[in-house]
């Protein structure tokens, strides 16, 4: 890692028929498995038929299983985190399509639901099979355990002679489970997850403080790194507190939570997986705001009460305040989480591991001032105990700095009157922006609005949200418009704009026959926005979406209007004391399963399919941009461009 940057310490479907061609295009079309990622040692793929488990009919079981039973160790009093052992005995003929779920709630139905079959967009799932009730958190194969299938694990319950003539065997699995406040149980299958029959359900398992406070994040409330607000998740729906500073200081919690009825559900009536099988209780959101810091220094806080319990104490460093000379901040998008076992889930992002990890040790390491998260967060879209596991993965690090937002397509898209996305598309599975909003809360003007600006350093960023309505003259452009024109160029030279969704991309997008189906950019709101970007002269524009690294030149309308030159150390340089046009950085390669490029445009100075993540040090003089692969933390790219101050 190069101590040069880390100091030490539009509706696109509305029509049926488009429809009818995206639901043929996915049955053809599948990513593809991520197989060779040491960071990735349980083979984990993007999608799996784990999600097709909701939408089958339970099969009726051939056999009896007189000596089955699950025992899980241990079986009582979960910690907040902790990797249970599932042992399954009693097996008469194991079974390579044997397999065991985690359900959540222990009371929810894994019978066949008697509802209305009907387009299946609403979940990502485009199999027009039943609705299973509720879906299983995770799920594993016995065969997962090498012995299983060989029965190298046997009982006998009854001889002859010196003969065994009934004999069973037995099986172990792993399950990493955290503390999401409900009960647990295991149910054993057979069948595999095309014609599953529910064979034996486990005694529930509850957790010893399902009320405890936990995953704890971090986020700046305005420009002065005088105030930072702290989020967190609680089964106590009680107000709770932070205590922070050397005094130890506090400042009581603002609670809220959210239901099924403020989810969206689907225009055809077919119920959301946010508002049906997917649902999760959240729990209790708390913030709390830390007030009276000071700039650029470090605290520690802590967080609960005495009736529920508390946090462990934890150092956090606040953002240095708009118009100084230093600012180190990360940034990347589409992160979501993977399973700490060799668990199937609903959906997986393979790279999310590496990069969490990668980041954990560059916080513990070096300094580093904030994190931009550029849409795409967990990527739960409707099953929302993942919001839980994916809070967990960033708590090591978003609970030291501060975790700044832009909200994705799969927290916000969905179609239906409740729906206020720009895309009338299913991405977020019913979640409609509402548990987003919840879980982080940006300074924005107001609900339903997710964008903003932010001051750190020498740096002002302009917060977009691609997922609203960002045409001319609407509420967001004429907001990006002013923003962009207010800013003080000596007090804050260099002005980054953030959004989810690229202007551009060597990937077009979707193909089928030649033809682009489904764009990647969208030239409406490239059309509408990148003007503004150049009028005001943006510096930077960073955008995720798209699952790789890409770095433009200096672009306006898909033409270079400048190159940079390269330095003695041979590091391009772009010059902005001439300045041409703003240079794009599409970050989205932090989880998901990476996106080639299959066409290369002239504007595109540097690529990598590649998982990891963006970092930035600025001065007022200097911007040096540096993408690092999370596998070998080795630096892939470097750029800078430079100023004089007038």
């Amino acid at each position: 890692m190069q101590e040069v940057f880390f100091n030490n310490r539009t509706n696109v479907m509305a029509s049926s028929c488009a429809w009818v061609l995206f639901s043929l295009l996915i049955i053809f079309w599948a990513p593809p498995l991520i197989s060779s990622n040491p960071l990735n040692p349980f083979n984990h793929q993007e999608k799996s038929d784990f999600r097709l488990i909701n939408r089958r009919a339970l099969a009726e079981c051939s056999e009896s299983y007189p000596h089955l039973s699950i025992n899980i160790s241990p079986n009582s009093s979960l910690p907040n985190e902790i990797n249970v052992t599932v042992t399954v005995s009693g097996v008469t003929d194991p079974d390579e399509l044997d397999w065991v779920a985690m359900i959540t709630p222990s009371n929810s139905s894994v019978s066949t639901c008697n509802s209305v079959i009907d387009n299946s967009i609403v979940t990502g799932d485009f199999t027009p099979l039943p609705f299973l009730c509720h879906y299983s958190v995770k799920a594993q194969y016995m065969k997962t355990d090498p012995f299983y299938l060989s029965c190298m694990n046997k009982t006998c319950h009854r001889t002859s002679g010196d003969d065994c003539v009934n004999q069973t065997c037995s099986g172990s699995i792993m399950f990493h489970i955290i503390n999401f406040r409900t009960d647990i149980e295991f149910v054993f299958f057979s069948g595999g997850f095309e014609n599953a029959c529910l064979i034996k359900r486990s005694s529930p398992i509850q957790f010893g403080r399902p009320a405890m406070p936990l995953y704890g994040h971090l986020s700046s409330m305005d420009s002065t790194g005088t105030s930072m607000k702290l989020t967190w998740i609680s089964g106590d729906g009680k107000s709770q507190e932070v205590r922070y500073g050397f005094e130890q200081r506090s400042a009581s919690s603002n609670v809220i939570t959210f239901s099924q009825d403020d989810m969206c559900d689907s225009y055809n009536s077919t119920p959301s997986a946010a508002t049906d099988f997917g649902w999760h209780h959240p729990g209790y959101i708390h913030s709390a705001v830390m007030t009276g810091l000071k700039p650029s220094q470090t605290y520690e806080y802590r967080y609960g009460s005495d009736s529920i319990g508390w946090s462990d104490m934890i150092k956090f460093n606040t953002p240095p305040a708009g118009g100084s000379n230093n600012l180190s901040f990360l940034i990347y998008g589409d992160m979501g989480k993977a399973p700490l076992d060799p668990s199937i889930e609903h959906y997986i992002q393979p790279g999310s591991v590496s990069v969490a990890q990668a980041i954990g040790k560059v916080i513990e390491k070096h300094t580093i001032d904030s994190i931009f998260h550029i849409g795409d967060i967990s990527y739960a879209t409707g099953f929302l105990v993942e919001w839980d596991y994916f809070l967990h993965s960033i708590q090591p690090f978003a609970s030291h700095v501060s975790y700044m937002t832009a909200i994705g397509n799969h927290e916000s898209n969905f179609a239906g009157p409740k729906s206020k996305s720009w895309y009338n598309l299913s991405d977020s599975g019913g979640e409609c922006g509402v548990p987003y909003e919840s879980y982080f809360q940006m300074p924005t003007c107001e609900k339903d609005k997710q964008w903003y600006s932010i001051e750190q350093g020498p740096v002002h960023f302009t917060v977009a949200s691609t997922e609203f309505d960002w045409t001319q003259n609407s509420t967001q452009f004429e907001w990006i418009k002013g923003d962009l024109s207010s800013v003080n160029r000596t007090e804050t030279p260099w002005l980054i704009f953030i959004g989810h969704r690229p202007m551009y991309s060597s990937n077009d997008g979707l193909k089928i026959f030649g033809a682009t189906i489904f764009p990647t950019v969208d030239v409406n709101f490239r059309n509408s926005i990148e003007p503004l970007l150049l009028n005001y002269k943006v510096d930077l524009a960073i955008f995720g979406h798209i699952h790789n690294y890409e770095r433009t030149c200096a672009v306006f309308q898909d033409k270079c209007k400048g190159m940079p030159l390269k330095s003695k150390d041979g590091i391009d340089v772009y010059d902005n004391n001439n300045y041409t046009a703003p240079v794009h950085v599409m970050a989205g390669m932090a989880g998901f399963t990476l996106d080639d490029f299959p066409d290369v445009k002239t504007w595109s100075l540097a690529r990598f399919q590649e998982f990891g993540f963006g970092g930035v040090r600025a001065t007022k003089t200097d911007l040096l941009f540096v993408f690092v692969n999370s596998t070998g933390m080795e630096v892939r790219d470097t750029f800078r461009i430079i100023k004089n101050l007038f």
